[in-house]
């Protein structure tokens, strides 16, 4: 196994710094046929230490002891927290992807720039129609429920006895008590807050008033609507359409993800200042690979300093290709994409990774890829949060062959990766009509907005300010 095969070579860089440290000066200026002899008694040297440290008791009577064990203990937390727990890195509007001005905060030019934005008077709707991830599994134990505002509107969810998810409009009928505000579940049903009236999850009727006459009934319009949810892949997704269809597609599964073949390793989440369409299109925008993404991620995610000469040694090659699925799968659109590190302008064939990224519906992807520790996934998920403001989820699931370590740097690679687009996303304007030129890239963009375009319904319109300036 592969973390059996890594103890060995912990070992020997701890015996090596152990031995190093046991070695002066004096190595440079003995002869070479000596040097065996000094490393053989430092060898000695440095493993009667560790005997003794090992085989001396502690002085339980000294508080340097417990010190000593303490300092141990927090360094070995960090060690295992910094290589071992699973990554979760989070950054809201204004952590990145914006330049102050002038005198202004990141943030405060954030708030100005998503306040400012003009987008014209054929912006798409803002929410497509389609399932999108609300949050992962574990964020929602049985017995829990929680309040959200997504898609234009705002939900409770809960997870009842029965370990099912429901998602209902939150607002009691009675006398308007927020059911994801203190909201109680009992069995499979939601008790409000603020005189008990419960309701059934499957159909938002309901189904107990406490305090009323025994010999009165449950008014029929005693309800709240009921929105669809499913739960695969440790995910739970919403089922949203603007005119109310049912579900014309599933969500697919991942079967190593289901089946527990491949383990969960880490998340990360960006909110981003930009009309959803935006973000998928970037699949079949090719131009934008050596743009933005030529650079090695170690130049960091600011577009102003990434082409530092510092950092030209190494660089980024993509190649990449996307078309749509034929149907009955038309909702889903196929990128296959190659990528290549060069180092000096030599290519390091150990470093490359094979990916096809299925874009399902308007707001999933799943990057499954290939890479020469083992395969794995990411599961992107867009959801929007505003009229012009997404929530973009990565989470990355890989085999037991890659270490957790490994499986940390290839989700802050696609961090720093995603960090740069964001930068772009925050601050250009939604172009309905962008300004094609005669080439197969360009070719491409349009195809894949035509494909995208399925999503929306046509009597779903934005709303916009007097002043042409979308409403936040």
């Amino acid at each position: 196994m592969p973390g059996r095969s890594l103890l060995p070579a912990i070992f020997m860089l701890i015996f090596i710094i152990a031995v190093s440290a046991s070695v002066t000066e004096k190595i440079l200026q003995i002869p070479l046929l000596e040097v065996g002899g000094l490393w053989v008694k430092a060898t000695q040297t440095a493993t009667a230490r560790v005997a003794s440290v090992l085989t001396i008791s502690p002085d339980l009577t000294s508080p340097w002891t417990y010190a000593r064990a303490a300092i141990l203990v927090w360094l070995g937390y960090l060690a295992w927290a910094f290589f071992w727990r699973p990554l979760n890195r989070v950054r809201k509007l204004g952590d990145v992807g914006y330049v102050a001005e002038g005198s202004f905060t990141t943030k405060e030019t954030a708030n100005f720039i998503q306040r400012r934005k003009k987008n014209g008077d054929d912006v798409p709707p803002f929410y497509p129609n389609g399932w999108f991830g609300l949050m992962e599994s574990f964020y929602l134990k049985k017995g829990e429920s929680q309040a959200l505002n997504v898609l234009g509107m705002e939900l409770v969810i809960y997870r009842g006895q029965n370990n099912r998810v429901y998602a209902l409009d939150p607002y009691c009928p009675h006398n308007g008590g927020h059911l994801g505000v203190g909201g109680r579940v009992v069995g499979n049903c939601i008790e409000c807050p603020f005189h008990a009236w419960t309701f059934r999850g499957e159909d938002g009727k309901c189904v107990s008033i406490p305090y009323m006459d025994k010999s009165a009934k449950i008014p029929t319009n005693a309800k709240v609507k009921s929105h669809i949810t499913t739960e695969l892949n440790g995910w739970i997704y919403l089922w949203h359409h603007a005119e109310g269809l049912e579900p014309t597609w599933s969500v697919p599964e991942v079967d190593e993800i289901n089946s527990g073949l491949w383990t969960y390793r880490g998340r990360t989440e960006h909110h981003i200042n930009c009309h959803i369409e935006e973000i998928p299109e970037n699949g079949a925008d090719l131009v934008h690979l050596g743009q933005v993404h030529g650079p090695v991620f170690a130049a960091g995610v600011d577009l102003r300093t990434m082409w530092s000469t510092f950092w030209s040694f190494a660089q980024h090659h993509w190649s990449a290709e996307w078309e749509k699925c034929p149907e009955p799968d038309g909702h889903i659109g196929v990128v296959k994409l190659k990528h290549a590190l060069a180092i000096f302008g030599r290519m390091f064939p150990g470093l490359d990774l094979d990916v096809t990224a299925k874009q399902i519906g308007p707001g999933i992807v799943y990057l499954f890829f290939e890479s020469a520790l083992g395969p794995g996934v990411y599961l992107q998920h867009v959801t929007p949060l505003g009229p012009m403001v997404q929530k973009v989820t990565h989470d990355i699931y890989v085999s037991s062959y890659i270490l957790p370590p490994v499986a940390k740097f290839y989700m802050l690679g696609e961090a720093l990766m995603v960090e740069r687009d964001i930068m772009i996303w925050n601050n250009k304007q939604y172009v309905r009509r962008p300004l094609y030129v005669a080439s197969k890239e360009d070719k491409l963009v349009k195809k894949h907005r035509e494909w995208y375009s399925q999503f929306y319904s046509k009597l779903d319109k934005p709303l916009l300010r007097k002043d042409n300036t979308l409403e936040f």
